[in-house]
């Protein structure tokens, strides 16, 4: 919004640059809106079709390009049913309310350093925050369907959220420490001057560990596979939403591939340099900079990571998604703040000594001793608890 109002005339009246530049902000997030979930649509099911030996769609429009555009007129237009004893007013509300907690964060995303809407110095809080509105939306859909199945596949998702939420924030809580701050483009800033400033490559291999706990916590929050229990159809019809039907129904799919993204904006951000170039000499190639495409190439680089995991992994049990979160990434994120804050602390860079070069090595085989037991103890504790049903 910055951009576009300084871009304009200064003998433009101040109220008429700030509508114009509002008109704008707006027409560009009801394009990401409309476009950005259709294109992932197509795109996965494209994906799918590859990886599964299949053609995918072709019969709608050239390559089957309108495929998902058919699918979302036909969603607008089908009449919503409304099951017999349901609240009708939160029944209503419910995927609204999920769709607004998924588009929250777009407020504070730094697509560049000056294409962002408002830079909060609380930017990572936050976006933690507004990530939650969608789960009282999720079990606010089961409670308001009437239906056992419903209700049952909100109480997953908001165990299922609340659990990996977890680990997610006390693995951001190391980014915080290294760039000390709480705002996004400050956390941008601090990787500035290439690929090795990355905190993704900071002490190495500390930090890739805090990557991939923080992006596994992403695909449990999004509810994708392997942890798409809310939605196991082979358990619970269609979880939270299963007696919704036409635009109603496709809210909930609209937050899902929103959310996708967002999560991949942030792990980029948090990660990967946010727009900042792999090489300083790539930065600036035109007038405003490719920051806002850099961006986009690492997001959507990660959101074709959880579409090629849905179709490669199988789907966890109940009681093996909770261990995951609560006795194997849960204790790693813990002993990752401790250790990455003690290297903050002791501020290595200024001591001499390359600490961030090799301090990680000596560390990370003691993570990877402790993954590789918690893992064996879950296999074995699952086997019992097998074993003594079928007694």
């Amino acid at each position: 919004m910055d951009l576009v109002f300084n871009l304009l005339p200064a003998a433009v009246p101040y109220w008429l640059r700030v509508g114009l530049a509002g008109v704008v902000c707006a027409v560009i997030l009801i394009t990401l809106m409309a476009l950005g979930p259709i294109a992932y649509v197509y795109v996965e099911t494209k994906i799918a079709g590859f990886m599964q030996d299949r053609i995918g769609p072709k019969r709608v429009g050239p390559h089957g390009l309108l495929q998902t555009v058919a699918d979302a007129l036909k969603l607008m237009f089908k009449e919503a049913i409304y099951p017999a004893g349901a609240d009708k007013l939160l029944f209503i509300l419910a995927p609204c309310l999920v769709v607004v907690g998924a588009f929250l964060s777009f407020v504070v995303l730094p697509f560049s350093s000056r294409l962002q809407a408002v830079d909060l110095n609380v930017g990572l809080f936050y976006v933690v925050a507004v990530s939650s509105i969608s789960t009282v939306g999720l079990i606010m859909a089961g409670w308001a369907s009437n239906n056992k199945y419903a209700l049952f596949g909100a109480m997953r998702s908001a165990a299922q959220i609340v659990s990996y939420e977890i680990p997610a924030v006390m693995v951001l809580l190391t980014v915080v420490m290294m760039a000390g701050s709480l705002s996004l483009q400050d956390i941008v800033w601090a990787q500035a001057g290439g690929l090795s400033r990355w905190f993704l490559f900071r002490y190495f291999p500390l930090m890739p560990v805090a990557f991939v706990i923080f992006f596994t916590a992403g695909l449990a929050e999004c509810n994708r596979a392997p942890f798409d229990i809310p939605e196991a159809e082979s358990e619970l019809v269609a979880g939270f939403h299963t007696e919704y039907s036409g635009f109603f129904f496709a809210m909930f799919f609209l937050a899902e591939y929103t959310e996708m993204f967002v999560v991949s904006v942030v792990a980029s951000v948090l990660f990967l340099g946010g727009w900042m170039a792999p090489l300083p000499m790539l930065q600036q190639l035109g007038p405003v900079g490719l920051g806002p495409i850099w961006l986009l190439a690492k997001a959507w680089s990660l959101v074709f990571v959880m579409m090629w995991l849905r179709w490669t992994l199988p789907r966890l049990r109940v009681d093996q998604l909770m261990y995951v979160a609560w006795k194997v990434l849960l204790p790693i994120a813990m002993v990752l703040v401790v250790v990455v804050g003690g290297l903050v602390l002791w501020s290595p860079t200024a001591s001499g000594f390359p600490w961030d070069r090799w301090a990680g090595w000596i560390l990370a085989p003691l993570l990877v001793a402790y993954l590789a037991y918690m893992i064996v103890a879950a296999r074995r504790w699952s086997a019992r608890r097998t074993r003594e049903m079928a007694a």
